[in-house]
């Protein structure tokens, strides 16, 4: 687990590292060092504040949040390497006729929607994958639920140890 901590702290910081030499080289130091001034600036803000109002924090709607802003990039990098296979030739395109004078051009850039049969099928299909896991999740942890009311009002001698787990012995059930 620790190894698992390190290479992704490393990675992070590598990365950082990359894309700050690639602006330094581009656009010069001083805007670079404003910028990551700025950056720990804000980072302290957000740092205090959430150690200030930690106990205030509405951690369940921030993590809904989250789960949802991360669902719109994955969408946002499935279309773009749809489009991407499609520019390479490695899947085709088919446009889609009617759509392509409602989805305006700057959604293809911002959000990677683009009228294609390929893109919105393959964004659907992440769609449901994603929402068919949350559902599934949600559909063994109630099964999880029943089996533990189940051993929570069973008797003590109706429980057998079973590979290193409690349960309700086989004659009982």
């Amino acid at each position: 687990m620790i190894l698992l901590g390190f290479t992704s702290l490393y990675r992070e910081g590598f990365e950082v590292v990359l894309f700050l030499q690639s602006y330094n080289l581009q656009l010069g130091g001083s805007v670079v060092l404003k910028g990551a001034l700025l950056g720990l600036f804000l980072s302290g803000i957000v740092a205090v504040l959430t150690f200030v109002l930690q106990k205030h924090l509405p951690y369940r709607k921030m993590l809904i949040s989250t789960g949802i802003l991360l669902g719109v990039v994955l969408l946002v990098m499935v279309g773009e390497e749809a489009q991407e296979m499609q520019l390479a030739r490695w899947i085709s395109r088919t446009d889609i006729s009617w759509l392509t004078n409602v989805i305006p051009a700057w959604m293809g850039m911002w959000f990677a929607v683009f009228p294609t049969y390929e893109t919105m099928a393959t964004q659907l299909l992440a769609t449901i994958l994603v929402v068919g896991s949350y559902y599934g999740a949600r559909q063994m942890r109630r099964g999880v639920r029943a089996d533990s009311s189940e051993l929570a009002n069973a008797p003590a001698s109706d429980l057998v140890f079973v590979n290193g787990f409690v349960s309700p012995s086989a004659s009982n059930r």
